[in-house]
């Protein structure tokens, strides 16, 4: 059985925006918050696999060395990129795209973000990053650091739902959750 924790990055600091690929500081408090996961999985995980920005690979990185093992930086895992939203808050995309960003919150499929992604491409590379990994580390436990929108992709996949699923998942600043997939008993997840 592979056991994946995934964890998304604590508190960044400016605010709630669509960040995207956008980089962004954890704040003080957003850093306790991941590290607060980390000290209770810490001695359980074999492999650290990140997105790529620095608010999930600095934290995934230091705690790999500390725990010596490995960390594997994925793009895949990399939040979805919000095109011209990236940077901004709700407000500020409302003035610029009216009421754009409330059939986003209520169902993205087959919606895109001006010059960004759209859902369906976010679904496609998280899908294939779960199909490598569950060949990659069978009987393993995994971390993933990743984001809101790639990890929300995620649970929807795994759980066989459409992308307007994702707008149902909870997943707050440091939100945990711990994914069990085995060949024959399929996924079960949860919080830990």
């Amino acid at each position: 059985m592979l056991v994946a924790d995934l964890l998304r990055h604590g508190e960044l600091e400016g605010g709630v925006k669509y960040r995207g690929h956008v980089e962004e500081k954890l704040t003080f408090q957003g850093r306790e918050q991941m590290n607060h996961v980390w000290q209770a999985i810490k001695g359980q995980v074999d492999v650290i696999v990140s997105s790529p920005l620095s608010r999930c690979a600095m934290p995934a990185q230091e705690w790999a060395a500390s725990a010596s093992i490995p960390c594997v930086i994925d793009g895949r895992m990399v939040e979805m990129h919000y095109g011209d939203w990236e940077g901004l808050s709700h407000d500020e995309i409302e003035q610029v795209f009216p009421n754009m960003l409330a059939q986003w919150r209520k169902d993205p499929t087959g919606m895109r973000p001006p010059h960004g992604e759209s859902p369906e491409e976010l679904r496609q590379r998280v899908a294939e990053f779960w199909c490598e990994i569950t060949q990659k580390y069978q009987q393993k436990h995994i971390l993933i650091v990743a984001h809101s929108g790639s990890l929300r992709m995620l649970i929807a996949y795994l759980n066989a739902q459409p992308i307007a699923y994702t707008r149902a998942i909870e997943m707050p600043y440091a939100c945990w959750r711990r994914v069990e997939y085995d060949e024959q008993a399929g996924v079960k997840i949860f919080k830990p």
